[in-house]
């Protein structure tokens, strides 16, 4: 899960996917990380209304800490979800041709008429509940389809 600073909405979409994993009994053998493609915010805990929205639904992000995508994430993992185009393009510029296939748009897996997940980072709480909506969707539709893929069910 990949947003600009790793702050707001890819650690909200790490706990809620980890979450929708573990609903399916699959914790054990999905892996979920996030990252930021920025660099400003490393070390830091979420933003504290990412993490009072999310605490609201019972999820909890207080353990994360901001850390920037490197080069080795896009050889380790099998799927990396872009929270907006900008992270997409930032993601594919770093990618190896053989990497790219790899790299999509998150809520292109969710049934929601949004294409990228809202910075809440200058909204009001709003936006935080509004990207808790829409990872909320995402997460239990992708989990289902890479479970298919891979016959995990």
């Amino acid at each position: 899960m990949v947003c600009l600073g790793n702050i707001c909405r890819s650690p909200t979409a790490e706990v809620v996917f980890r979450h929708s994993v573990a609903s399916e009994n699959l914790s054990g053998i999905i892996e979920v990380d996030s990252a930021g493609t920025g660099s400003w915010h490393i070390g830091e805990s979420p933003d504290h209304r990412s993490m009072r929205a999310a605490q609201k639904r019972d999820y909890d992000l207080s353990s994360l800490r901001a850390r920037q995508v490197k080069p080795e994430d896009l050889k380790r993992f099998d799927y990396i979800f872009a929270m907006d185009r900008q992270n997409l393009h930032d993601l594919l510029e770093m990618a190896l041709p053989d990497q790219q296939e790899k790299i999509s748009l998150f809520l292109h897996h969710g049934s929601s008429d949004y294409d990228e997940v809202p910075d809440p980072y200058y909204s009001g709480k709003d936006g935080f509940e509004l990207v808790l909506d829409l990872v909320e969707d995402a997460s239990a539709s992708l989990v289902r389809k890479i479970a298919g893929k891979h016959n995990l069910v």
